[in-house]
């Protein structure tokens, strides 16, 4: 079985598949086709639903991971590779985001292990699309960071600072800090956001308990807290998450009928020049 591009998983590979944000029905189809035809399927339970791996073949092995140690899942993975299976590994969102998968690849690869990453959809791009927010809204914000409050498993170097950050006044997407709540926003002062900044936080984006929470830089700590959200939960962070009528008249130039581009004459007098990009 192949997806629509002829793409074959190759035995005795490990394959570090997006599983999504949460709804099955967002993993990709080429992450689906391999889970379809995986020997292991090795999902991330602490945050990865368990209908991810529905797909799966009736004689394939399917495990949680949440309990594994490194060494563990290394040993499981490589063990399987090495027996010429193919081997899906599902994290949660996009693995490269947060997906802890430097340290499996590193240790596989140094054991001659072939491996492939198989991208998937961030949380933040869920959330972004729950509340129908764009991220880069022309004239307010068009850089997007995706960054974290420091924590005791994952330090964050002192010039990635919240604060540093915030000082761009660009969209921004913090993981894995809804119990640091009160610092984030702290942090977030201190680099130039005031407190009528807009503010998204998505719990559990797509998943059946999902709750979405519009609210300002002000009031986001306390809502937070009332609503008893420790983990799981994303904030999106800037004035491109304002509502959408506060910015309806920002808009591309793309789209106007006098801007000419690649694709189209302009269709009003005093036209503007097309740039020198080809695909705008």
């Amino acid at each position: 079985m192949s997806d629509v591009n002829g793409f074959v998983p190759q035995a005795g590979t490990v394959f570090f598949i997006g599983a999504g944000p949460g709804a099955p029905d967002l993993i990709t189809v080429r992450g689906r086709a391999i889970v379809e035809r995986a020997d292991l399927v090795l999902f991330a339970d602490s945050l990865v639903r368990p209908e991810a791996c529905a797909a799966a073949r009736s004689g394939a092995t399917v495990l949680g991971s949440a309990s594994m140690t490194l060494h563990e899942m290394v040993d499981l993975l490589a063990t399987a590779a090495a027996e010429g299976k193919i081997v899906a590994r599902l994290h949660s969102g996009d693995p490269s985001v947060y997906g802890a998968i430097h340290e499996q690849l590193a240790a596989l690869e140094a054991r001659g292990v072939r491996c492939e990453v198989v991208p998937g959809v961030s949380s933040a791009f869920a959330a972004a699309a729950a509340v129908g927010c764009e991220m880069t809204v022309p004239g307010v914000a068009q850089t997007v960071i995706f960054t974290r409050a420091s924590g005791r498993a994952s330090p964050v170097p002192e010039r990635e600072a919240l604060r540093s950050l915030a000082a761009h006044g660009a969209s921004m997407a913090i993981f894995l800090s809804a119990v640091l709540a009160k610092r984030v926003v702290a942090e977030l002062r201190a680099g130039g956001y005031a407190d009528d900044t807009p503010v998204v936080v998505a719990f559990r984006v797509t998943w059946p308990d999902e709750a979405l929470l519009r609210t300002t830089l002000g009031r986001v700590a306390a809502e937070v807290r009332a609503a008893g959200w420790t983990k799981q939960a994303l904030f999106l962070v800037g004035p491109a998450f304002s509502p959408r009528a506060a910015l309806a008249e920002q808009r591309s130039r793309l789209y106007d009928p006098s801007y000419r581009h690649l694709f189209r004459e302009p269709r009003q007098q005093g036209a503007r020049e097309r740039p020198q990009s080809p695909l705008v």
